[in-house]
């Protein structure tokens, strides 16, 4: 069975407004952690191989790189990433933990620090995303991987090897915080399709409603 997985630039668009929306409420729940204003935002998504993300990832980042992982199942599947330079992931740490702590005490609850916020995160974005499809996804506890790119885009299972990575890049803004950071999906085939789907149905409730809105307000 063929998919047809190429998003047109309006679908693009759309996903970008879906989960620009899903990271704004994240942030918003961030800004409770930090006690500091949080700018969250998606200029960018990109649908690719797994081993062109894991290049593009090693291009733009010489560190380490700090993951959190949570699988997502649904109307579609797969695992979300939240990708960080190891420096940031440090930075990070210090934004939620607070800066009095020692280098000791950081990596001692660094892991916690950074599962927490990968919850708040990634369960914000694609939970708001499932609801503006109208759809329901459910998450597994998160969970912290460390290496390079190609190890974090690697896959699992023989049936993930033709999968494909939704790559979205982040502008991660915590006052007097130096941080960036990406989101992944890794899905298969078959998920990105339903996906598609899902936003072309978005698309047209959205045009149907705005086109009511109109008729309604020229007959008023």
């Amino acid at each position: 069975m063929s998919y047809d997985i190429d998003l047109s630039d309006l679908e693009r668009d759309a996903l970008t407004e879906l989960v620009n929306i899903g990271v704004s409420r994240s942030a918003a729940s961030l800004r409770k952690m930090v006690g500091e204003q949080v700018l969250l935002s998606v200029p960018s998504v990109e649908v690719m191989s797994r081993k062109a993300a894991a290049t593009l990832v090693g291009e733009r980042e010489a560190d380490q790189l700090v993951a959190v992982q949570q699988t997502f199942e649904g109307v579609f599947a797969g695992r979300a990433l939240l990708i960080f330079p190891e420096a940031s992931s440090l930075e990070l740490v210090r934004a939620v933990a607070g800066d009095e702590l020692s280098g000791e005490d950081l990596i001692d609850i660094e892991n916690e620090a950074l599962a927490e916020t990968g919850n708040v995160v990634l369960n914000g974005c694609l939970a708001t995303m499932a609801n503006m499809l109208q759809r329901s996804l459910t998450m597994s506890l998160p969970q912290v991987l460390r290496g390079d790119g190609a190890l974090l885009f690697a896959a699992r299972e023989e049936s993930d090897r033709e999968g494909l990575v939704l790559f979205l890049y982040i502008n991660f803004s915590i006052r007097h915080r130096d941080i960036r950071g990406y989101i992944a999906m890794l899905m298969d085939v078959p998920s990105l399709a339903a996906l598609k789907q899902l936003i072309r149905s978005f698309i047209e409730r959205v045009t149907a409603e705005s086109e009511a809105g109109t008729s309604s307000a020229a007959s008023g």
